[in-house]
């Protein structure tokens, strides 16, 4: 079996961030393409679904991580812009329909970009934790 480039894997949220994680406030915005003939910048459609791409930058909450970087970046495919559960700075969230794309960065490293189908107030328990 031949995996191609781009290719995306379906992930739990849990597995992702085992501890949780919080929103980088007013960090959720629409992702744009920019076109180099042109000069100009358009909205970002997912290639696959064909939906608006967003981006939101969260915190991982992870203790383990030490004094490793806790900030990564969540790209949401979603035909309107998600909405935060309540809006307050650096509240916790969870993300629906979570996949990772693994590639070789610039300098040669194995890196990821994380995708999800919408983000949501954590479950605490079976039911919604206050926000």
């Amino acid at each position: 079996m031949a995996l191609r480039g781009g290719t995306r894997f379906a992930v739990r949220f849990e597995d992702v961030f085992p501890a949780g994680c919080a929103l980088v406030p007013e960090s959720l915005g629409e992702v744009e393409d920019y076109d180099e003939k042109t000069g100009r910048r358009s909205p970002a459609k997912d290639k696959v679904t064909g939906q608006r791409v967003w981006q939101v930058r969260v915190m991982d909450l992870d203790p383990e991580l030490g004094k490793r970087s806790r900030e990564t970046t969540v790209k949401i495919s979603a035909d309107y812009q998600p909405v935060p559960p309540s809006g307050a700075p650096f509240e916790a969230v969870e993300f629906d329909g979570m996949t990772v794309t693994p590639y070789v960065a610039n300098n040669g490293r194995m890196a990821y970009s994380l995708r999800a189908t919408g983000l949501r107030a954590p479950v605490v328990g079976g039911k919604k934790a206050a926000t």
